[in-house]
């Protein structure tokens, strides 16, 4: 069974398949938050959480490196390329904008978990402490070299135009 059933499937039950793999990742990610935050509390849920992200982003970038042929050390350019193969790339809308020879801007336009938590009333989860770890860490696994600053991220209250922004140099 296994990888056998799936070489016959069709190329689009196969894409279906991902993006529910995907939301199905996402699910467990946000019921593992909710049940420690519940068990605890939201600072303790967010630190834990933190740890989790910080192991679980280096092991993912290894991955997409492996899968995609992407070098280690490759800047920018390989950086740029491992964020299109993230798992939540086929549920989140992204951007990357103002590219020089040595930075470049990226931006999550449109955030799976933001846009529910929008959808019913609540407030921006604040994962702005996660996401420094997370996007600090993944961006030095593909290339040490690499610069990782949060141009905003919730719970930074300003009006924008994207849920969290991130510029990366080296």
């Amino acid at each position: 069974m296994g990888i056998e059933l799936l070489k016959k499937l069709p190329r689009e039950t196969l894409e279906g398949m991902l993006v529910d793999f995907a939301k199905n990742w996402l699910a467990h990610d946000g019921l593992w938050f909710q049940a420690v935050e519940k068990e605890t509390d939201m600072a303790t849920a967010i630190r834990l959480d933190t740890d989790a992200w910080e192991w679980f982003t280096k092991i993912e970038a290894k991955r997409i490196m492996l899968r995609h042929g992407i070098e280690q050390n490759g800047g920018l350019d390989a950086l740029k390329k491992a964020l299109g193969f993230r798992l939540y790339a086929v549920l989140n809308e992204q951007t990357i904008t103002e590219e020089t020879d040595n930075s470049f801007v990226f931006k999550m336009v449109d955030c799976r978990v933001q846009s529910a938590r929008k959808r019913k009333e609540l407030p921006p989860f604040p994962c702005k402490s996660v996401g420094i770890v997370e996007y600090t860490e993944f961006a030095k696994t593909i290339d040490p070299r690499i610069k990782t600053e949060c141009i905003a991220c919730p719970p930074d209250n300003e009006e924008r135009d994207f849920y969290c922004g991130w510029k990366f140099s080296i």
